[in-house]
Parts: C-alpha cells; structure tokens; sequence
C-alpha cells in the first residue's frame, strides 16, 4: 500500500467542482493575498497550476512573505458565482484553509515581481534564474522542451534508430569552430576538447557496424552569441545511418520533424517532400542560403542588362532586382526608409522603378534605360501595373546577400511574411571547395569529410570551385535548424579532397587518426544530420531569443551570471594541471 504524501494530496492545478467537499492538502508558492474586509485570498502556485484559499482566520497568514513555500490543509469549497475566475483551470473552486504551515521561508526582498519578470534586464533575471522560472511563460517553455526531447527520443526509437552515447572529454578539433579546452593532469601539457559535436564518434559507430544511431547530443562551441545562437553550449538530435544516401536522410528529418512540429504547435507546418533548393539558386533567388519561405518576395538576376550601361554605379556589377507588387502606392517615406536602411546595411543606394497602369516606368534609373531593356524587364521580373522593381548592385561576392536583406526588409516592412506557417526547405549541393579571402588558397565551405558528388573522378578532372557536395541544410522560416552530409568513406577519395585544400595524407593521418585509421578495415556508405533542439523549441514557442528556452543559460557574454563562470581557480588547482597563468 502506498504511504499519503505529507506534503500534498493534490496539486494546485488538478482540483475542480468534483472535488467539493473534499479536505485537502496542497503545497506550493505563496504569490499574492487580497484582503477583502475580514477575510483575506491566497493564490498558492506550483508547476501545474493556481488555486484560490480563503483565510478567515488571518493570524494562519501573520507574517508570510510572499514567494514562501507553504502547505495548506483544507475542505474544497464552491466559489460565489460572481468570484468564479474563468481564466485559471481551478477558478470556480477554492479551498477553505484549517492550517497552514511555513515549509521555506521567502526571507529577503524579491529583486523583481515573478509575474513580470520576464519584462525584467536579462542579467538579473539570468542571476536570479530560479526565480525568472517561476514565471509560467518561463516555466512553460522548459516543460515543452522536455516534451519535445521526449517525443523525439520516441519517433527515433519508432524508425529503429539506436541511442548511444559519445565520450564529453575528446580531442581538439582543428577544423570548425573554437573548442573548449581541458588541460589533463595526468599528462602534462596534454589537453582534452569538449566536442563540437559527436561526428567522429558516430561516423566510427557506422564503421562498428551499427546500422542507425541517434543521441540528444550536448555539443560546445566556443562561438559569440546571436538571437538564435547561445554560447558556450547546444543541444542537438544526431543521427547517423549506414548504407544511407542523401534521400534517404532527408526523408527521415522530414518525417520527425513534420510530426513534431505538428505535435507542439497550431501553425500549419508544410508537408513532406520539403523543397529541395539547390545553394546556387537559394543564393540567386532568396540571396541567403538559410531562405525564409514564407516571404513570397524572390530575387533575379538582371546583370546582363547592365554589363555596358551608362549608369556607371551598376556597370560590370552584379545587379539584383526585387519586384513587389501593389507596392507603387507606398507613399513617399516608405522608399527614404528603405534607402536609409539600405546604407544602414553597406549599400551605396537603393535604385527603383515604378511601373504606372499604362506600364510607364517612373524613378532615378528609368532615364539609364534603353527600350528594350525595358521590355527584358517587364517579360523577366513579371513587371505588370503598380509594381515596383528594385535594384541591388554591387561585387560578385556582397550583391546577394545584400539583396537577402533588402528582400527580407522589404518583406517585413510590407507584412507579406505569414507569421501562421512553419515553411521547411531543404538547401542541397552546397559547394566543396571556396577561395580564402585571405590567402587565396582553397578551403572547405562545410564538413570536410563530405563526400564530393561524382567522386574521385570530379576531384580529379574538375574545376575544384564548381565541385558541389552531398551536403544539405534544414531550414525552417529562415532559421538554420540542421547541417548534415552524406559522409566520405572512401580513403582514396578523402586523401585527394583533403590535398585540394592543402593537406597531406601524413596531415590527415596526423589530425584525423581515428577516422583514418578506421576506413582502412572497411567502412559502409554513411550520411546523418543533426537538427538543432534549442532552435526547434524556439520556433515553436514562438520565442526570438534562444536564450528562452534553455534552463540556466549563459548571458550574450558567455558568462553564467548565476554562478559566476567563468571565474579564478586556485593555484593549487593550476599546478595540477601543469598550468602558469601568463
């Protein structure tokens, strides 16, 4: 038989009219007292909700402070019909208190309102963070992450995928992003990486001859923070499967990834097959390989039409041009505003022309025009009454991205974005290879154990630029949700593509001994990816800093303000480690 709680029959949210009559006992945070002439009203709260006491005897409350933990021992009584609150689950009920009973003390000045706390400076709510989580929008965002990781954990389990998981301490990575670095005391001079993520690990388990692997990976980054960034640390679902190509992969993401979003949001979520959208496309069409779908807004291509023309600004530039319907009528400052965000954003200017009902085009650039370069426009940006055509021109490498952000103001500004969607896309045959500003030398864009599209034979005999990869992205309303590849397994092939980049085969053997090593005893045909849980949880509460969604975060200065990290260690913790402080 199961001994009765001593605390609490029930929890503040689950009492309704079925239980009147009932004693009770309830046990949670003390948040507020009305008094209403003799008889004062408690708001008791826990995590699943508030229920109303009500105190005739006052000297049960003498000297309570709010936020104390207390216990409430009573009958469950009907609420008066004009006291009934519809806003709460319990509000047509509440509890005559008999005895209540100090179990925590609140026994200091609370440093801001809980109820409004998530109003408060970030830092003092991020040092204060168990009082911001009393907040139940706060609170409510890190029980619908565990619901996520949990429903996640299940579809994976559902596809037959194994969960294993991949060592914290391991080795200093020398490609991607800053590790986190942990001096070792056993082996002076030594240091353990915390993983930016578990790709080694997983790759080695295909090799191992585990068919489907997944994990709710903590990876570490050294990396400044964004809205959509934390620093410090991240939470992601790997996974990885053996004899696996790019469809097959993608095909997972959408079906776990569909089904979740459903699960945890209203919106309506676009079904699978998401858009495949091939990088040099996104980088024409949306200027931005990360492209936020919902923006009906594309960009084209028009720099042909001023390869020889008389407005100097645009000749032998890359020339970008956005039409917006209905937009003609937009009154004078709307188009200053969008000039002056548009220096704001390292453009020179922001050229446009107004196509009236007789198609009649008016603005700065018209008189630069030639006949039939007006009618190219008309036919090859859909050009029809009240449009308006704007250009973006600059060098080859900052005109699309410019014209990403001009299309996505233009979208903001105009409220064409449908706020009601989750539109996913995949970005697909991302390129191998890029030039080094700095050093004009090749690099890899992405993962560089990616396995090049059409193999040896493409390192081989192909232009190094226009070699494209089995690589993809997951992109969900212009957030970056997921990177993935299909994997090189080939020793053969990883050797050139390294080489191209400036690698030795001794370099690859040196830096990436376990992988290397591992491929020489036969490796399966592998690819993964790894969707971002932090970033998922925050589109789906709707929140715009990520920050909201993690349990104790660091600040945008990756320090915990809760704890005080980073902070001094002892010299004596030093010597351990073999470590001088210069």
């Amino acid at each position: 038989m199961t001994k009765q709680n001593i605390y609490r029959t029930h929890n503040c949210g689950e009492l309704r009219e079925n239980d009147i009559g009932k004693e009770v006992k309830l046990s949670g945070w003390f948040e507020n007292v009305r008094d209403h002439g003799g008889v004062k009203f408690i708001d008791l709260r826990d995590q699943y909700g508030l229920v109303q006491i009500v105190v005739e005897n006052e000297s049960l409350i003498e000297n309570i402070t709010k936020e104390s933990v207390i216990s409430v021992s009573g009958k469950v009584i009907k609420r008066d019909e004009d006291t009934i609150n519809e806003k709460i689950e319990t509000g047509t009920i509440e509890i005559d208190a008999e005895a209540i009973e100090v179990l925590g003390k609140s026994r200091t000045n609370l440093p801001f309102e809980i109820a409004s706390s998530k109003e408060i400076k970030e830092d003092l709510r991020l040092k204060y963070r168990y009082l911001a989580l009393r907040n139940k929008e706060a609170q409510k965002n890190i029980i619908i992450r565990s619901k996520v990781i949990s429903f996640l954990r299940a579809k994976m389990e559902e596809l037959r995928f194994l969960e294993i998981q991949t060592p914290i301490l391991t080795v200093s990575s020398p490609e991607g992003a800053r590790d986190y670095i942990i001096p070792s005391r056993k082996h002076p001079g030594k240091f353990y990486a915390l993983p930016q993520a578990p790709q080694m690990f997983k790759q080695l388990l295909m090799v191992s001859g585990f068919d489907k692997y997944f994990q709710i990976a903590p990876c570490f980054r050294d990396e400044d923070a964004r809205a959509d960034r934390s620093p410090g640390e991240f939470y992601q679902l790997d996974f990885e499967m053996s004899f696996a190509t790019q469809e097959d992969v993608l095909n997972v993401a959408e079906e776990v990834l569909y089904e979740t979003f459903t699960e945890f949001s209203d919106k309506e979520v676009s079904e699978p097959p998401f858009a495949r959208i091939p990088y040099k496309e996104a980088m024409i069409k949306y200027g931005t390989d990360k492209p936020d779908l919902r923006n009906p807004l594309t960009i084209i291509d028009i720099s042909d039409i001023f390869a020889e023309t008389g407005f100097v600004p645009f000749r032998r530039k890359t020339v970008r041009a956005i039409n917006v319907k209905a937009c003609a009528s937009q009154p004078k400052s709307f188009f200053e505003n969008m000039l002056s965000y548009a220096v704001e954003i390292g453009m020179k200017g922001l050229g446009y022309i107004k196509a009236d009902e007789e198609m009649k085009f008016h603005g700065p650039i018209d008189k630069f025009l030639k006949e039939e370069d007006r009618a190219i426009l008309i036919e090859r940006a859909e050009l029809e009454p009240g449009c308006v055509l704007f250009f973006i021109a600059d060098d080859k490498e900052y005109a699309p991205k410019l014209a990403g952000q001009i299309r996505t103001e233009l979208g903001r500004r105009l409220g064409l974005i449908d706020e009601s969607r989750f539109e996913m896309c995949f970005v697909v045959d991302f390129p191998m290879y890029e030039t080094d500003e700095s050093t004009g030398a090749l690099s890899f864009t992405h993962n560089p154990f990616s396995m090049p599209q059409g193999g040896l034979d493409s390192l081989l005999h192909k232009d190094p630029l226009d070699i494209v990869a089995y690589q993809y992205d997951i992109v969900c309303n212009g957030i970056e949700l997921s990177s993935g590849a299909v994997r090189n397994h080939d020793i053969d092939i990883m050797v050139k593509a390294f080489e191209l980049a400036g690698y030795t085969e001794d370099d690859l053997q040196s830096k990436f001994t376990a992988l290397y090593n591992a491929f020489k005893y036969g490796a399966p045909p592998h690819a993964g990816m790894a969707p971002g849980i932090d970033r998922m949880v925050m589109l789906l509460t709707g929140e715009e800093n990520i920050r909201e969604v993690i349990a104790f975060p660091m600040n945008s200065n990756a320090q915990d303000v809760l704890t005080n990290a980073p902070n001094a260690v002892s010299e004596q913790q030093l010597r351990e480690v073999h470590i001088k402080i210069r």
